[in-house]
């Protein structure tokens, strides 16, 4: 089996790729991660985890490279990590009682060849109606301005929620494991 990295500095990607038992090495790729005019939600994760596996290919000749990244669409709009406080205030406001959409774009990129695998895998949260008292209390005790749509799924922010759709909850995370493992099993990867 080829060496696997992972295209990424996310902790939470790390900790996700973990699970599947196999040894990789993580480098982040530096690349523009902007939107191009015209671009849909689904074209714009597709392009950049393919971008992410790409920028690592040089340096990484003969290895089998994950590519990935996430949107959170809400009301049509393409909304990202707050960064702030008053930023995740106002994301959770808009998105209480509403369908926030997360799309994740998956790559895995065999360097060796140049082949490559790319798919968006789609997860939805239905959130639960709340109050501005508490939306203050779980931004102030979990802080998620590092993550798209303002909480942490796999945390505190669950209680968040009435409902979750999708094929697997892994992508609400940023790396969709079920869909990895078919690629990594069309590399000819032995799982488990």
């Amino acid at each position: 089996m080829l060496p696997l990295l992972l295209a990424s500095s996310s902790v939470y990607r790390r900790d996700l790729l973990s699970r599947l038992r196999l040894p990789f090495t993580c480098s982040s790729p530096d690349i523009d991660e902007g939107h191009h005019q015209g671009e849909t939600a689904i074209e714009l994760v597709k392009r950049l985890s393919l971008e992410k596996a790409r920028a690592l290919a040089a340096s990484h000749p003969n290895h089998l490279i994950i590519g990935s990244d996430q949107v959170a669409v809400l009301d049509g709009r393409i909304i990202g990590k707050p960064h702030t406080y008053e930023k995740a205030h106002q994301q959770l406001t808009t998105a209480s009682g509403a369908s926030v959409s997360f799309l994740t774009g998956l790559t895995l990129l065999n360097s060796q060849t140049g082949h490559y695998q790319t798919d968006c895998v789609p997860f939805t949260v239905h959130m639960r109606s709340l109050s501005a008292e508490q939306i203050e209390r779980y931004l102030r005790a979990e802080q998620p301005y590092d993550c798209a749509g303002s909480f942490k799924a796999e945390g505190l922010g669950v209680s968040l929620f009435q409902r979750t759709e999708g094929d697997d909850a892994t992508s609400l995370v940023g790396l969709p494991l079920i869909r990895l493992v078919d690629m990594l099993l069309a590399e000819g990867v032995h799982l488990p």
